[in-house]
């Protein structure tokens, strides 16, 4: 029996790999996808500089817990797809990762280590079954950093301590791996024709 050069795998594994990533591209759901989350993420920032400046930190942590989910129901209901919030180290136990998403999440990580920090970083897939899952990193930003950073006052710990007994989302440094926003087409009845 004939054995399989290193090489020889690389090669295949580059080409199988290349080949996936041109589908991805033509895939009108990667466009599709990049906006909802670039919609998401302005109108969010949007609305925690408006909270930051008529309410200050605790205004800002209403608008995630409040505002966030408005947000991100308004643009599930327009695209058709689930478009969410989540993270390994997630205030909110409602957005806790999924299993796949955990998978995506520690890449995320792994890929910020070394990197620049403005490297971006996605995910696209297709599911065997034509689901699609998306997923963009979010990267811990200067605004993140009033209730997601250390120290906090002692008034917003007690605070967050009151709303999110568990929480795990403190302690972020700018440019940390905060999360990802997460998107999931569901499979289209033609997905076996692809």
């Amino acid at each position: 029996m004939k054995s399989i050069s290193v090489k020889t795998l690389l090669v295949f594994l580059a080409a199988a790999l290349f080949v996936a990533c041109l589908q991805a591209a033509d895939d009108p759901r990667l466009e599709e996808s990049r906006a909802l989350v670039q919609s998401f993420g302005t109108t969010l920032q949007g609305e925690l500089k408006k909270g930051l400046a008529e309410g200050g930190p605790v205004e800002a942590i209403s608008v995630c817990k409040d505002k966030a989910p408005q947000i991100a129901s308004e643009l599930s209901r327009l695209s058709g797809a689930k478009v969410r919030r989540t993270s390994l180290r997630f205030r909110n136990p409602a957005n806790a990762p999924e299993p796949w998403e955990t998978s995506v999440l520690l890449e995320f990580e792994q890929q910020a280590i070394g990197a620049e920090a403005e490297t971006p970083s996605e995910h696209f897939a297709e599911d065997a079954d034509g689901t699609i899952r998306y997923m963009a990193v979010i990267k811990t930003g200067a605004v993140c950093l009033t209730c997601h950073g250390a120290p906090l006052s002692p008034e917003l710990d007690a605070i967050l301590d009151a709303g999110y007994p568990h929480d795990r989302a403190r302690g972020y440094a700018l440019g940390d791996v905060r999360g990802a926003f997460s998107v999931t087409w569901p499979a289209s009845d033609d997905a076996s024709s692809r």
